[in-house]
């Protein structure tokens, strides 16, 4: 019964890790990335991992080099996890609502690597375990739906 709760089963934060690179694939080391959504702004170092606060907003990233004039930006989309959906089917409206609000039924990519002078968006439906998601992994039309996704992205 408790599997169907994600204020139970699920931390309020989530480790993300943002990578990012230039045009050749090389890494930025120096770059420092900003994360933010509705529940605060995180900063890390790029290649280290920011604790954020989950919510049901999208995580906005920006990475910017004291050696470059331009950034490193993309959008994280945020998406309900098996504990929103448990939730429904076992606890109804009220769990459902509560983990809504303070974020704990949603999840982000947790590792994704920007480039430098693109804007990229990810989708957790595209998330692999152990690796960062890459631009060959973004979802081009953040208004597509995470079925849609999925299915252009097999």
């Amino acid at each position: 019964m408790l599997t169907g709760c994600a204020s139970i089963t699920s931390e309020s934060n989530q480790l993300v890790r943002v990578d990012a690179v230039d045009e050749s694939g090389e890494k930025v080391e120096a770059a420092r990335c900003t994360l933010t959504n509705d529940k605060g702004e995180f900063v890390s170092e790029a290649g280290k991992h920011a604790r954020v606060s989950k919510s049901s907003k999208n995580l906005s990233v920006s990475c910017t080099a004291a050696d470059r004039t331009d950034e490193a930006t993309g959008t994280l989309i945020s998406r309900a996890g098996a504990g929103m959906f448990g939730n429904i089917i076992f606890g109804g409206g009220i769990g459902a609502i509560i983990d809504h609000n303070r974020g704990t039924a949603y999840n982000y990519p947790d590792w994704v690597e920007l480039v430098f002078g693109k804007v990229l968006t990810f989708d957790r439906t595209n998330n692999k375990e152990g690796r960062p998601m890459k631009e060959a992994d973004l979802l081009v039309d953040p208004t597509q739906p995470a079925e849609a996704v999925v299915a252009a992205n097999p």
